[in-house]
């Protein structure tokens, strides 16, 4: 269950949008992961958010530049963002729960009916 975070960069899996202008202050720009194996933009996409791979580590498995995750989220009470997410390269749907906090981010992919999740850390970058 490799990489379920934003992965195409992530990130791959996936988004319906009803926060549109809030999401660009809070989850729109570039993020490194936590363990320094890829790089992503997030940015909207037509009524979702994707984040692309704008770099991955060589050696890295099968990621690469290029691939998407589609977003479909909506932010909740508590000011997180919570949804689905599409990986067109492994053509799969999972649920996602994104949390911002200033420079940082924590997505969550569940597969399995929320049996089998991944948490994945990311850093702003400037």
């Amino acid at each position: 269950m490799r990489n379920l975070g934003l992965r195409s960069g992530a990130v791959a899996a996936l988004l319906s949008l009803s926060a549109g202008p809030l999401l660009a202050a809070d989850l729109d720009g570039n993020w490194a992961r936590g363990d320094g194996n890829a790089k992503v933009e997030i940015a909207p996409c037509g009524a979702q958010i994707c984040a692309t791979n704008t770099w991955i580590k060589p050696g890295s498995g099968s990621e690469k530049a290029g691939d998407k995750l589609v977003m479909t989220i909506d932010r909740t009470a508590d000011g997180s963002y919570s949804g689905t997410a599409f990986d067109p390269q492994r053509n799969m749907t999972f649920k996602i729960t994104v949390v911002v906090a200033e420079k940082k981010m924590t997505t969550k992919g569940c597969v399995a009916g929320g049996i089998l999740c991944r948490a994945v850390n990311w850093s702003r970058i400037d």
